[in-house]
């Protein structure tokens, strides 16, 4: 066992990182980018463990198995702050205060590591803020931040940093790491490995939740229902209508035991009236849920229509007699028939009218019923 295991696919990086972790000095800041599921957040709390691993050894550093990388692993190092957010962006306050931390000497290690999981939810501001704390680091802090791509992080930040870049590994890797690490049938990994499109964590929750399987299915065969505009209309408000079911879902009951937690906190009664001096507080903690349950919409939206993409690829290779290995193979018989009345051209300008709408929902206030109503109607 070692902090590598679960780096399924990525040989270049783990070794990247051995070499990294069994430096005397290694450098003071790292940039791990790669696309959504390809194990950004994995590989940086890898690499810090490896930093902070007990083997005397430098070249067997990250074992695994010692008291540092153990709780590196578990999130409970007194050495390692992590970051991530689950509102729409990062604040210049969260910022300010990494800023803070990175001053303090390793308590128990060699390294104070900084993990930020979300550096492309940083606002300007937020990632300046940081600038000069990567730019004149403290002797023994290290920073290891996380994106998309390099090209979503300002480029006096990525300027100074390490580049590390995952890819997307292989559905036969993922199915593996499913079936060693969770104990899942290998048949159900390998599907749903595929239906995820080697994204680690969607391929889990495809694999242990029928439910997950059932509303991808139902997206999936979103177009093989588009008649007409009144029938693309009402797959467009199913679509958004499940995006606002699971977020309020996925938060109901978190909102109410915060907001309990903080009332009893303040030593005030749940059904009392909230005295005028600490509404600030409430109101602040309300903003904060309204800003998260934000974020999983538009998280649940980008899931949502890049599945629908996978429809339209699956298509595009069958019309190019590429169709060897379909994401949606079990909808193969659907997928050639689709095929067969359509062009090539007509399938790109499809996925370009998905994309397009994808990034409108991310980066602009659009509502997104509007937004997929009108790619619902472009895409008859």
């Amino acid at each position: 066992m070692s902090v590598w295991d679960d780096l399924q696919g990525q040989a270049p990086v783990v070794e990247q990182l051995r070499r990294g972790a069994a430096q005397a000095t290694p450098n003071h800041a790292w940039l791990f980018t790669g696309p959504p599921g390809s194990g950004r957040s994995n590989a940086a709390r890898a690499f810090a463990a490896a930093l902070l691993c007990d083997a005397p050894d430098p070249a067997l550093r990250g074992c695994g198995e010692c008291k540092a990388c153990r709780t590196v692993l578990a999130g409970s190092h007194a050495d390692v702050t992590s970051v991530t957010t689950e509102k729409v962006t990062i604040s210049i306050e969260e910022a300010r205060e990494l800023v803070r931390k990175a001053q303090d000497k390793p308590s128990t290690g060699r390294w104070r590591v900084i993990i930020v999981e979300d550096a492309d939810r940083m606002q300007e501001r937020s990632t300046n803020v940081l600038l000069k704390a990567i730019e004149e680091p403290p002797p023994r802090t290290i920073w290891l931040l996380c994106a998309p791509s390099p090209g979503d992080v300002l480029v006096t930040i990525r300027s100074r940093c390490r580049a590390v870049s995952l890819r997307l590994p292989p559905v036969e890797d993922v199915a593996d790491l499913l079936v060693r690490r969770d104990g899942i049938d290998p048949e159900v990994a390998r599907n749903a490995a595929r239906a995820a499109q080697s994204h680690i964590g969607i391929a889990k929750r495809l694999a242990t939740d029928e439910g997950a399987r059932t509303r991808r299915e139902s997206i999936v065969r979103l177009p093989l229902s588009l008649r007409n505009v009144s029938g693309a209309m009402k797959a467009a408000a199913d679509l958004v209508a499940l995006a606002e079911a699971e977020a309020t879902s996925s938060f109901e009951q978190r909102d109410a035991a915060e907001r309990q937690a903080l009332l009893t906190s303040l030593g005030v009664s749940e059904t009392g009236a909230v005295p005028p001096s600490i509404r600030s507080q409430v109101k602040r903690l309300e903003e904060d849920q309204v800003r998260r349950a934000k974020r999983s919409k538009n998280d649940y939206f980008d899931r949502a229509l890049t599945d629908l993409l996978s429809f339209y690829r699956d298509v595009l290779m069958l019309q190019l007699g590429s169709g060897d290995s379909l994401v949606n193979e079990n909808l193969r018989r659907e997928l050639t028939e689709y095929a067969n009345h359509g062009s090539p051209e007509q399938t790109l300008l499809r996925m370009e009218e998905i994309t397009v709408v994808r990034r409108r929902l991310v980066s602009t206030n659009v509502a997104p019923l509007l937004a997929i109503e009108a790619m619902a109607v472009s895409l008859l």
